[in-house]
């Protein structure tokens, strides 16, 4: 994994020092490295010819074709970037791989957050984030789990050029290393459908609430296999 500073969260220096994580598990020509702001738009790319249109609750509502662009959900991801904890897994050639997109929360942050989405303009975005905020409300991870700023990985995306090689597996070990390093105790996650809740399970996360899609409208609802929005909880040791 990567290195930390005495510093309990990661340093400046070292979210930008490009240092590259490389796996035992993974290709030899991939290696998982910080997102620096030179890439920024390239993971901008990726996500607009894979995760834009593939996440279970975007596809449910037609948020948006593959490779269009989306400017609130791009609002969005570089928001994420740009505080600076999230890693891609890129070749050799700098070609990305797979992205995980992980950022960090506080309770006011939240609730600022929900304030600027009812002024939103593009309901589908609306209605998804407004699910999404739903399934937080359930319980209060803050008290709960006695911490004032919790780490999330909000986008977990592998480009289809490069599934079945288990990098999201692996970009989800290099998030739970990032944020142990950082100092964070508490990581949490949206997980939308049957894959990103099976990674998961598989790392240790455990369902704190969630919301069936049979009781949400139809026109937000994805298609079997997936059953339910959970948000899920790991304690970092």
């Amino acid at each position: 994994m990567h290195p930390c500073s005495l510093d309990p969260r990661l340093s400046s220096k070292t979210r930008a020092s490009g240092y590259s994580c490389p796996f035992h598990n993974m290709a030899s020509d991939l290696k998982v490295v910080s997102i620096q702001e030179d890439r920024f738009s390239d993971v901008i790319v990726h996500l607009r010819k894979n995760f834009f249109s593939d996440e279970p609750l975007n596809k449910a509502v037609k948020l948006c074709k593959r490779g269009e662009p989306h400017a609130a959900l791009e609002r969005h991801s570089l928001a994420t970037l740009q505080q600076g904890f999230s890693r891609m897994a890129v070749t050799d050639s700098g070609v990305i791989a797979g992205v995980a997109l992980n950022g960090t929360v506080k309770k006011s942050e939240r609730e600022k957050a929900e304030s600027r989405l009812l002024e939103t303009a593009d309901e589908k975005f609306k209605a998804i984030f407004t699910l999404l905020y739903g399934v937080n409300e359930k319980v209060d991870l803050f008290s709960t789990y006695n911490t004032e700023e919790l780490f999330e990985c909000r986008i977990l995306s592998v480009d289809e050029n490069f599934r079945g090689r288990g990098l999201a597996s692996t970009l989800m070990t290099d998030s739970m290393e990032t944020a142990k390093q950082a100092g964070f105790k508490v990581f949490k996650a949206d997980a939308t459908g049957v894959y990103s809740q099976k990674i998961c399970e598989n790392f240790g996360f455990k369902t704190v609430a969630e919301i069936p899609y049979s009781e949400v409208d139809e026109n937000i609802r994805p298609p079997p296999p997936h059953e339910a929005l959970k948000l899920m909880v790991k304690i970092l040791e």
